[in-house]
């Protein structure tokens, strides 16, 4: 007994007819009547009658029907399972962001992912590139997006961006209508700097002499230093990403030489399996970088 001859006894019962049950099935009446015939010889019982014209079940056939019916609900059921892990996936997508990466590369990312996926449930977790990519190593989350990497056992990382770095001025600033602009020009400027310990900060100080900036203030966050510049207390340099996904007013991008820098990262766990609605994130996060650029 196979499971043709189970799904041509199904379908028989359900047409009362061998012709239509070929016509459901894709296939001929004779091939029809040869899996009943096998069947009904495989398990002893008669299955069917010929009353007339009609076919008709017997007894046996229709206690054998119940049965069938059972199994094939259950196989229904598991189609539908299918279906939802499909549409809704296992469980919900964790990702780890840097802040600013955050705002200006999830965001169009997770626009694009609800156009075919509106019921997932997508957590975004923040902290420094570190913290996120020792996150990603350790299976804490999906995949994780940060502004650099370093070596750590367990990490895949793929860059998905570098660009050069900006000047950001305030727009009623003394040097807002240059075409561009060089470290020396900021010379006794107030200048407001990533932390200490972060990456960027290491990267932004390289294309300065120093003590010839006027370190004002400083945070980790390039959302903060946005704002700060926004609001007239200083300059700095950034990544221009965040201006391209959530515009700053009263600020003006000014290209920047030396050249710095900005990259973006995507991190996951070395021998992480994904499931299938993680990879479609991912791609869609390739493709709002494609078509911001």
């Amino acid at each position: 007994m196979d499971y043709r001859q189970i799904e041509a006894f199904r379908t028989v019962m359900l047409t009362r007819s061998m012709t239509n049950a070929a016509s459901q099935l894709h296939t001929t009446q004779p091939n029809i009547s040869r899996l009943i015939a096998k069947l009904q010889q495989e398990l002893g019982l008669p299955l069917f009658k010929r009353v007339g014209l009609r076919l008709v079940p017997t007894p046996e056939a229709e206690a054998l029907y119940r049965e069938v019916q059972r199994s094939f609900i259950g196989l229904s059921a598991i189609q539908e399972a299918a279906a939802s892990i499909r549409e809704r996936g296992s469980g919900r997508i964790l990702i780890g962001a840097s802040v600013g990466l955050s705002v200006s590369v999830l965001p169009p990312a997770l626009r694009l992912f609800r156009q075919k996926h509106r019921d997932v449930t997508v957590c975004i977790q923040t902290s420094d590139s570190r913290t996120v990519s020792r996150w990603a190593a350790d299976g804490f989350c999906d995949f994780g997006l940060v502004a650099f990497v370093e070596e750590m056992p367990g990490l895949q990382t793929e860059l998905l961006y570098r660009e050069p770095g900006v000047c950001i001025v305030p727009a009623a600033h003394r040097l807002a209508e240059r075409s561009h602009l060089q470290a020396s020009d900021l010379d006794g400027e107030p200048f407001i700097s990533f932390g200490p310990s972060t990456h960027e900060r290491a990267a932004v100080d390289a294309a300065f002499v120093p003590d010839r900036r006027k370190l004002t203030d400083e945070t980790p966050f390039a959302l903060t230093i946005w704002t700060l510049v926004s609001m007239g207390l200083g300059v700095s340099v950034v990544s221009p990403q965040l201006q391209q996904a959530l515009p700053v007013p009263n600020v003006r991008l000014v290209p920047f030489e030396p050249g710095v820098n900005f990259s973006c990262y995507a991190v996951r766990g070395e021998n992480r399996v994904d499931q299938f609605l993680v990879s479609e994130l991912m791609e869609c996060v390739r493709q709002a970088l494609r078509e911001k650029n």
